[in-house]
């Protein structure tokens, strides 16, 4: 079973743990890495859609990147709420080591990354329209490597990814794999509506008590409740989990 989430855009060099190995496609990356330092300033800038602080700060960032030097592990190495809720920082080995094993990051910079995969900071989502050799934008730049390496030795993949990145997978997905989507939402009249931070808070903290708990079967995840969430069997199917937010209840405070 393995778990893939989204990468975050900002970004950190962190010593704090030791990276174990270079990126699988760092051959790809750096063919990306040249592609963008070809570009122009405001060609960046309009590639990163960021404002001129950003735009600096990643140019600078490009114009000094050595892929295999002053790396960070990948896990450490994203700032997002998704990373800051997971807290691998605080790990246990043994929770290091589970997600070692089972977590994957999908990069648009780096194809797939496991997290003690040394990286450097770099801005490049997904989704970005970088045309690179024949290869008109990312999707097809990395086409199903990233879904064959993921599906190498397993046939379950969690999805806690976004959209943007998860569908790098599941439009490739391999007869006799099963992707699992993870739903977490708030019932409004009858349906279920996602918040994006909240998903992404929830996301984290999915990682991380699949770490604590050693789940190795996505039966396990269904005992998650943490951030109020909790498994709804009856919107659930083989192929999506759906965890409800429980409503808050009305304590006399609140009604003063």
């Amino acid at each position: 079973m393995k778990i893939i989430i989204s990468p975050a855009k900002k970004m950190r060099e962190d010593d704090g743990l030791e990276w174990k190995a270079l990126p699988q496609f760092l051959d790809r990356a750096e063919e990306i890495k040249n592609t963008l330092k070809a570009m122009s300033y405001d060609e960046l800038k309009k590639l990163w859609k960021c404002n001129d602080d950003i735009t600096k700060l990643n140019v600078e960032r490009l114009s000094r990147m050595e892929l295999t030097g002053n790396l960070t592990p990948a896990v450490l190495a994203y700032e997002g709420i998704q990373y800051q809720y997971m807290a691998p920082g605080v790990f246990t080995e043994e929770q290091l080591g589970y997600i070692d094993g089972h977590l994957r990051i999908i990069s648009g910079f780096y194809g797939l990354l496991r997290p003690f995969d040394g990286v450097r900071p770099y801005r490049l989502e997904m989704q970005a329209k970088l045309k690179i050799g024949k290869a008109k934008d990312l999707y097809i730049y990395w086409n199903d490597l990233i879904c064959k390496e993921l599906c190498r030795d397993d046939d379950c993949i969690i999805d806690l990814a976004s959209k943007e990145y998860s569908i790098a997978v599941s439009k490739h997905l391999p007869e006799g794999v099963k992707m699992i989507s993870i739903v977490f939402g708030e019932e409004k009249d009858g349906k279920i509506i996602e918040k994006g931070t909240m998903c992404k808070m929830a996301r984290g903290e999915m990682v991380r008590f699949m770490a604590e708990n050693n789940i190795t079967s996505p039966e396990g995840m269904k005992a998650f409740d943490r951030l109020d969430y909790i498994f709804d069997e009856a919107r659930s199917t083989d192929t999506s989990f759906v965890f409800v937010k429980r409503p808050k209840k009305v304590t006399e405070k609140d009604e003063w």
